[in-house]
């Protein structure tokens, strides 16, 4: 069998989590979940506070976040025979319908009503190409009102409570705009608006992007050859303004400062030919070993489920051995995981 380089198949990703590790509930306040800094150039690993960022960004650095919106995109209801049932929004389709997940599939044949609630059922269409389905829904009110009126927060099958009231906020950065995600970026869950203020007082420059998670993003590989592994398109835009910041920013000697994978998947989208180029549209990039990204320079994520395309991106950054040695550090020093977890900032 011909040797690999290491971080090049998906089995090189996996690891052992103790379930506790796994973050049932957000920190309070928000920056005060835990900070693993882990420095590229030397491997070392430091352990701060989140709002100890503001520490490893200088002034001329611009902090680019995105802005996306998480719709209530979980609808729960009943079939005709009073079982359950389950509808999980991904996207509008522009013409009526929507494309989603429904459980259970096999039960949900075209032509079927869900019933959510006395003004909303959702009527189950075709199967898609991606293996998803497309849906209707059946309400007198406007779609967005029957949405925030009846669905719930997706909350990611690891976190094993119901979402609450709570949730609606929590699992929502505070500057969160564009309706769109049927998940949060979650480095950006982190930030406070006092701390947003300290760092822009320090003179660290904001920029925002735009991609809406969709469901495919979380989806474990499962090809061993990560050119097999194909990413479902997500929605993505990228102003004329923030570009001509970005490209400020370089020209002047700062640091691109990527929250979320979900930016650093946008800022990779539209690098082309050294510069930044503003546009929007669909992006299927899939970031990993060994190809560098070259639009950012510091990243902030979370930590990631094992197999995932997530941590490969974070590895095609970091290098995956430092990646792994930190995962190793993480888990053994009680970091919190996933959604809801700690972060980490490779700078």
């Amino acid at each position: 069998m011909t040797p690999h380089a290491p971080g090049t198949r998906t089995a090189d990703y996996d690891f052992a989590l103790p379930p506790g590790r796994i973050a049932q509930e957000a920190a309070e306040p928000r920056d005060a979940s835990r900070l693993m800094v882990v420095h590229r150039a030397s491997g070392r690993i430091e352990h701060r506070v989140f709002r100890d960022i503001v520490e490893y960004l200088a002034p001329g650095d611009a902090l680019v976040l995105n802005t996306t919106r998480v719709l209530r995109a979980r609808l729960l209801g009943m079939r005709d025979s009073g079982a359950p049932a389950e509808v999980l929004l991904l996207r509008p389709n522009g013409d009526g319908w929507w494309e989603a997940m429904v459980h259970p599939g096999a039960k949900l044949k075209p032509g079927r009503l869900v019933t959510v609630a006395e003004l909303l059922q959702v009527e189950i269409g075709a199967r898609t190409e991606r293996g998803t389905r497309l849906v209707r829904l059946v309400t007198e009110l406007p779609e967005q009102d029957a949405i925030a009126a009846f669905g719930h927060v997706p909350l990611p099958p690891y976190i094993t409570r119901r979402d609450t009231d709570a949730d609606a906020a929590r699992y929502q950065t505070v500057y969160a705009r564009e309706m769109g995600s049927v998940a949060a970026p979650t480095a950006g869950l982190h930030f406070t608006p006092e701390l947003l203020a300290r760092i822009e007082a320090s003179g660290v420059r904001r920029a925002e992007v735009v991609l809406h998670v969709g469901a495919g993003t979380f989806k474990p590989v499962e090809a061993d050859d990560l050119s097999r592994h194909a990413m479902h398109g997500e929605w993505y835009e990228l102003g004329e303004e923030t570009a001509r910041l970005l490209e400020e920013t370089r020209a002047r000697g700062g640091a691109v400062c990527a929250v979320g994978t979900t930016t650093v998947r946008t800022l990779e989208s539209c690098w082309a030919d050294g510069r930044y180029r503003a546009g929007t549209g669909e992006t299927a990039i899939f970031l990993h070993p060994p190809r560098l990204p070259r639009a950012v320079d510091r990243m902030v994520t979370n930590f990631h489920l094992p197999r995932s395309t997530l941590i490969m991106l974070v590895a095609a950054f970091a290098g995956y051995e430092l990646t792994m040695h930190a995962y190793r550090e993480a888990i053994a020093g009680g970091y919190r995981f996933y959604s809801y977890g700690d972060a980490m900032l490779v700078r």
